[in-house]
C-alpha cells in the first residue's frame, strides 16, 4: 500500500474492496487481537487490520476488545480495572479456553508492527479520543489509521479538537446520518460504515451508495457476524459465504459496490476475490 497517495487513489488503483481483517486472523491457538493474529493478517494480505482499544486503570492502552475479559482472558476482573503491571502477568486463551503464552499487546507495539504496511482501523476509538489520538501520533502512523465513531455531537465535537486530520469514518444506520453539515466540519471524512440487518435498508440501497461516492466517500461494510441477535449485514455474511454460496454473501456485497469487508475469513474473500475476477 503506498501511503504516499490518499486512501481513495489507492481504491482506484487495488480495482477491488479492501480486504479488512477482524482483529486479525485468529482461530486454534491463537488468539485475536494478538501480534501473532496480527502478523498472520499481514503474510494472508490484509488491506486493513482491525484493532480493539482497552485502557487500564493506571492509563495505559492495549489491544483488546472492551468488556470481554471474561472470555479471552477468563479473567473476573476488567482492564479498566487493572494496572499495567497486572495485565502484564495476564495471558490470552485459545478457542478451548486455554491459557497460552500470548499476552495482550499494547497499543503502540501494535501500531509500531503495522506501521507503513496496512491501513489500520481502530476501533473502540470514542472510549478516548484525545488520549488514543495521542497514541497513534506517537507511533507516526496518522497517515494510515481510519477512526471511527457514532454521529453523536459529543462524539464529532472530539474528533475535531484531537483528530481533525485523522481519516474518519462514522458508523451510520440511517441514510440521514450523513449530512450537509457533517461534510462541512472540521473533519477528514473518507466515508461510512453501513450497518444494516435487512438488505432492504436504505443505506445499502443503490441510491444511497451512489450518492456516497458521488459526494467522493467511500462505503465500509461487514461480512462478520459478532451477535446474531444485532445483525449488521442483512445476512449476506461470512456464514452465508462459507456454508452456501460465496456469491449470496461476499458477491453481493462485491456487487453492491462496497469499498471495504471486514471479515473473519479474509484468506477466504481474498481467494474469492481473486477466482471471481
Amino acid at each position: 500500500m503506498d501511503f504516499a497517495k490518499s486512501i481513495f487513489e489507492n481504491r482506484k488503483e487495488l480495482n477491488r474492496p479492501f480486504l479488512v481483517a477482524h482483529r486479525g486472523v485468529c482461530g486454534a491457538n491463537i488468539p485475536c487481537n494478538s501480534i501473532a493474529a496480527y502478523k498472520i493478517a499481514l503474510s494472508q494480505g490484509a488491506d486493513v487490520v482491525e484493532i480493539d482499544v482497552s485502557k487500564t486503570k493506571d492509563g495505559k492502552y492495549y489491544v483488546f476488545h472492551p468488556w470481554m475479559e471474561p472470555i479471552f482472558l477468563r479473567s473476573k476482573k476488567y482492564i479498566c480495572d487493572m494496572t499495567a503491571e497486572e495485565l502484564e502477568n495476564e495471558r490470552l486463551v485459545n478457542q478451548d479456553g486455554v491459557k497460552t503464552s500470548y499476552k495482550v499487546p499494547t497499543l503502540y507495539e501494535v501500531l509500531t508492527l503495522l506501521k507503513d504496511k496496512v491501513y489500520i482501523n481502530v476501533d473502540k476509538f470514542w472510549t478516548d479520543v484525545e488520549g488514543i489520538t495521542n497514541e497513534i501520533r506517537r507511533a507516526g502512523v496518522e497517515k494510515q489509521v481510519i477512526v471511527k465513531t457514532y454521529t453523536d455531537e459529543e462524539s464529532l465535537q472530539r474528533v475535531e479538537k484531537y483528530a481533525p486530520d485523522l481519516m474518519f469514518v462514522p458508523l451510520v444506520k440511517h441514510k440521514d446520518d450523513i449530512t450537509e453539515g457533517l461534510l462541512g466540519r472540521n473533519i477528514n471524512l473518507i466515508g461510512v460504515e453501513v450497518l444494516f440487518p435487512k438488505d432492504t435498508d436504505e443505506c445499502i440501497s443503490d441510491e444511497y451508495i451512489k450518492s456516497m461516492h458521488d459526494k467522493e466517500l467511500l462505503i465500509w461494510a461487514n461480512s462478520i457476524i459478532y451477535n446474531e441477535d444485532d445483525i449488521v449485514n442483512g445476512y449476506h455474511s461470512d456464514d452465508v459465504s462459507l456454508h452456501t454460496s460465496p456469491d449470496q454473501g461476499w458477491g453481493w456485497l462485491i456487487d453492491k459496490n462496497v469499498d471495504f469487508i471486514q471479515t473473519d475469513w479474509l484468506l477466504m474473500l481474498k481467494q474469492y476475490m481473486e477466482n471471481r475476477k
